[in-house]
């Protein structure tokens, strides 16, 4: 169940930090990004999340909203989101909803050990709900400089 660049982005509802209830389709008129992580308070996902949160400013000058999604808990992402001071909410996915919606989670290998996982992902849904970018095995550094530079771009 996924969908392809230009194609109109399934409508969803999920519930996230601050307590809020995020539904694509409130959202129209913004520019969405949305970037899947593996797990809370690990160092590539403290590092990326720190990266939005340093650009947060940028963002919103682009009219654009940020979301982080993982399969954590709310209390875990609210603890996690407090301790980096993160602007933004994130989205908790323990049932992978939005993980399957979006086709993140994928064969991981560790410790010759393998399992499903989330594979780190990035996309960005344009004001009409229409998936514009999409950023796949992402490795962390210059990559929410690339988002940024991708939503700002995006009339």
């Amino acid at each position: 169940m996924s969908f392809s660049l230009g194609q109109t982005v399934t409508e969803f509802t999920a519930q996230a930090t601050s307590n809020i209830t995020v539904t694509l389709s409130e959202l129209k008129g913004k520019k969405v990004v949305i970037y899947f992580y593996p797990k809370d308070n690990t160092a590539g996902c403290t590092s990326e999340g720190q990266t939005f949160r340093d650009l947060y400013q940028e963002f919103q000058e682009a009219n654009t909203v940020v979301f982080g999604v993982s399969r954590e808990s709310l209390k875990s992402h609210e603890t996690f989101k407090a301790k980096h001071q993160f602007p933004f909410d994130l989205i908790s996915d323990p049932d992978e909803e939005l993980c399957k919606l979006f086709d993140v989670i994928k064969l991981k290998k560790m410790y010759g050990k393998e399992y499903m996982g989330i594979e780190r992902s990035t996309f960005l849904i344009d004001p009409e709900g229409t998936l514009q970018h999409e950023w796949r095995k992402v490795r962390i550094k210059n990559h929410v400089e690339d988002v940024l530079q991708a939503s700002q771009a995006l009339c």
